[in-house]
């Protein structure tokens, strides 16, 4: 008797008009990626996002309290990232101009 397997890929169809498409298929083929490989990638990853902003975070009161004091801690400065901040951009010039 033949054994029933229990199916663990599920299609999707959708209609798109062409321009979508197009789209589509242009920036799967600049990842090297065929449109279906890129559109799981790009659904997945979106509805990951979604899931992840509606995700509720429970704590104690002490808990909650102590995040609260660590939130009203005054700043302190990252030497690094001060410094990293003070760079000029990549696409700035690396030079000051005189006045």
């Amino acid at each position: 008797m033949a054994k029933t397997v229990e199916r663990k890929d599920y299609s999707i169809a959708m209609r798109l008009p062409a321009a979508d498409v197009a789209m589509i298929d242009r920036a799967a083929r600049l990842r090297g990626r065929s449109r279906a490989d890129f559109v799981r990638d790009a659904a997945v990853r979106a509805a990951e996002e979604v899931v992840m902003e509606q995700r509720l975070v429970r704590m104690s009161p002490e808990g909650f309290a102590d995040f609260m004091e660590v939130l009203s801690r005054p700043a302190v400065p990252v030497h690094e990232i001060v410094e990293l901040a003070k760079r000029p951009a990549p696409w700035e010039p690396c030079y000051k101009p005189k006045r």
